[in-house]
């Protein structure tokens, strides 16, 4: 795409827009469910550690020097290993809690992960198949880097499994192409909330193993659960040649970017070599705080914080269910969002976004950006493929940063002026 001063852009940047919830951080409001933006974070834990790295330093100068130096682009050993223990004995994650940590990487965020995973496995044309609707973070990458997305149907317990198996079926009749790969947060998805049940779970790692299709298990908010939830489906990876598992720091420890991953050791090899040039290395000063964190103080974080989170969603939840016109929302088991979907199918929550809810102090994520820009979903019997088409009768809505009497008064509110409204 050429422009007035004689050079041109990539071809992706003129059909591709900014995201949209990056967009919509810019907006100041009184009621804010839009980003998942943590709203409890142990800043007094995060001080403390600070205040004790800063002792050792001074008393230390080869850690310091090394602390805020280069390191491996995968991360340092000692991080690596604290990682490996707490997969391995909290996250039920088949490797060995004491040799296995070079199964273990790090990148900045998961999104970085995300996006190396796609630029190392897909070429133009590739099929992956998502939830509908599913984390725009992957969605974007993916239309970018030329992979066609095929939607699957999901219900209140996530991604249905025999339309992954039918999708597959179709991959190959309609593209001639397996997908190469399958893609879910199992544990109170972004956007929709849902978790699956262990039925599930098995029956998709059965179905990427029989049809030899890599599964990314993208387990972002599994350490923030109200509920008992199902093992990971990277505990049934025995032999870790199937499931890229994701996790990430930003959600249960503060955002200090960076996700941590299991992955089969030639999938390893090729996101770390692109990683390398991606951005050199993640920050060992960052790794060494964090390092202090999971060894001695994530536990006592989450026991205050989860309560905490499930006290916003529940106020989320009960001032919906009073207020809201009809229509049908989530039930999570943790995480930060509930996924409303309106019975009015011409309501366009974007457009009531921009008109209504902000000039009256409220701000939430509308559902469209969740659905592919370009790609294909499944037909309602699951017999063919279709363009795939955005809901617009959908939200977002996060509960994860506002007080609970903040968001008790802004979802009445919001709920008023819908019924007003629609």
């Amino acid at each position: 795409m050429a422009n007035s001063n004689g050079y041109s852009f990539s071809s992706w940047t003129s059909f591709i827009a900014e995201s949209q919830i990056r967009a919509l951080l810019r907006y100041k409001v009184k009621y804010y469910f839009a980003g998942g933006k943590p709203g409890i974070m142990p800043t007094d834990i995060f001080a403390k550690i600070m205040q004790d790295l800063s002792v050792r330093y001074l008393e230390d100068s080869k850690l310091a020097l090394d602390d805020f130096n280069y390191g491996p682009t995968g991360g340092q050993p000692w991080f690596l290993k604290t990682l490996a223990k707490r997969l391995c004995d909290v996250r039920s994650i088949p490797i060995d809690c004491d040799e296995g940590w070079n199964n273990v990487s790090i990148t900045n965020g998961s999104q970085q992960a995300i996006y190396a995973l796609l630029d190392t496995l897909i070429d133009p044309g590739d099929i992956i198949i998502t939830p509908s609707p599913a984390y725009l973070g992957f969605l974007v990458p993916a239309v970018k880097l030329g992979g066609r997305i095929l939607t699957v149907p999901t219900d209140h317990d996530g991604i249905i499994p025999e339309f992954v198996e039918k999708a597959i079926y179709l991959s190959k009749s309609k593209f001639g192409k397996i997908p190469d790969i399958v893609y879910v947060v199992p544990d109170s998805d972004n956007p929709k909330g849902t978790t699956i049940p262990q039925k599930r779970r098995q029956a998709l790692f059965d179905i990427c193993e029989n049809h030899n299709i890599l599964l990314i298990e993208d387990s972002a908010y599994a350490e923030i659960q109200f509920k008992e939830t199902p093992k990971p489906i990277k505990a049934l990876d025995k032999d870790n040649n199937r499931v890229a598992y994701l996790g990430t720091t930003s959600k249960e420890a503060a955002v200090l970017r960076v996700g941590y991953s299991v992955l089969p050791p030639n999938v390893r090899e090729q996101v770390l070599k692109d990683k390398g040039y991606l951005d050199l290395c993640t920050s060992t000063f960052v790794q060494r705080i964090l390092d202090e964190y999971y060894s001695k103080y994530i536990d006592e974080a989450m026991r205050k914080a989860i309560p905490l989170y499930k006290a916003r969603y529940e106020a989320m939840a009960k001032a919906m269910d009073a207020s809201f016109p009809a229509g049908d929302r989530t039930d999570p088991t943790g995480g930060f969002f509930i996924w409303w979907e309106s019975d009015n199918k011409d309501f366009d929550s974007s457009k009531f976004m921009k008109e209504i809810a902000i000039p009256n102090e409220l701000l939430y994520v509308p559902g469209g950006p969740f659905y592919p820009i370009t790609g294909f979903s499944m037909t309602e019997d699951g017999s063919d493929v279709e363009p795939s088409v955005p809901r617009p009768n959908t939200m977002r809505l996060g509960f994860s940063y506002a007080v609970p009497e903040d968001i008790s008064i802004g979802i009445e509110r919001l709920g008023n002026l819908l019924s007003e409204h629609i």
